[in-house]
C-alpha cells in the first residue's frame, strides 16, 4: 500500500489547502488505497526527512519503496495507473500533462503571491503597495484561463483529467477573494471539480487527520 506524508496539524486557515490534498484526490480518482504518515511539528526538518524531501515539505509518496516528492510529479506517477487522470490516447494524454504544468507554472505562482500578501503580510507597507500589481497579474492569468476554458465542461472538453485536478487545487488558493468564484466560467468549473466524490473523500480524509490531532 502507498504511504503519503502529511502534516499532523496546520493552522485552521491552511486546513483543506495543504498539498497532500492533491495526492489524496488523485489516489481517490484512481481507486488506489493509501495510508497517511502524519508528521509531528518539526519532523519535516530532521535529516531523515530532508534526505527524502530536500525542502522539508509535504507531500511525499512512498510507493512500495519508490519515494517521490513534489505534488506534480506524484500526480503524474499516479496518472500512469489511471486513465481517468491520464488518457491512453497520446494526444489527449499530453494535453492533460500540459494543463498540469500550466496550473503549477502559469497560474499558481500569481495566486500564491497574492495569498501571501493578503494573509501573511497584509499589515506591511510594502505589501499594501505591492498588492494592486499582484492582483492585476493574478487577474490577467485567470482571464487567460477563463477564455481557454470557454464553454467546455473540462479543460480538454468533456473529459476530466489530471490537468483539471491540479488546476482545481490551484484555483482554491484565493478562497479569501472572489477572483475565481466571481468569474462566470471559472466559478462553475471549480464547483464541478470539487463536487466530484473523489475530491469530497480526499478533503474529508485530510480534515479528519487534522481533527484527530486536535
Amino acid at each position: 500500500m502507498m504511504t503519503l506524508s502529511a502534516f499532523k496539524w496546520v493552522p485552521p486557515f491552511a486546513q483543506g489547502q495543504v498539498r497532500d490534498l492533491r495526492v489524496r484526490w488523485a489516489l481517490e480518482e484512481a481507486g488506489l488505497p493509501y495510508r497517511s504518515r502524519l508528521l509531528e511539528q518539526g519532523e519535516q526538518d530532521t535529516p531523515e526527512y530532508r534526505a527524502l524531501q530536500p525542502f522539508g515539505q509535504v507531500p511525499i509518496l512512498d510507493d512500495e519503496g519508490l519515494v517521490i516528492f513534489e505534488s506534480g510529479a506524484i500526480l503524474l506517477h499516479i496518472g500512469e495507473r489511471s486513465e481517468t487522470l491520464l488518457p491512453a490516447d497520446p494526444a489527449a494524454r499530453i494535453r492533460a500533462i500540459q494543463w498540469v504544468f500550466a496550473a503549477l507554472n502559469s497560474v499558481e505562482p500569481s495566486l500564491i503571491n497574492l495569498a501571501l500578501i493578503d494573509i501573511f503580510y497584509a499589515k506591511e507597507e510594502w505589501a499594501k503597495l505591492r498588492r494592486p500589481g499582484a492582483l492585476a497579474f493574478a487577474e490577467k492569468r485567470l482571464a487567460g484561463l477563463s477564455r481557454s476554458l470557454g464553454d467546455k465542461t473540462w479543460l480538454d472538453g468533456e473529459r476530466f483529467t489530471a490537468g483539471d485536478l491540479m488546476m482545481a487545487t490551484v484555483l482554491r488558493i484565493p478562497a479569501h477573494t472572489e477572483l475565481v468564484t466571481g468569474d462566470a466560467r471559472l466559478g462553475p468549473y471549480l464547483a464541478r471539480c470539487t463536487a466530484r466524490p473523489a475530491f469530497q473523500r480526499a478533503l474529508a480524509a485530510q480534515l479528519a487527520d487534522f481533527k484527530q490531532a486536535a
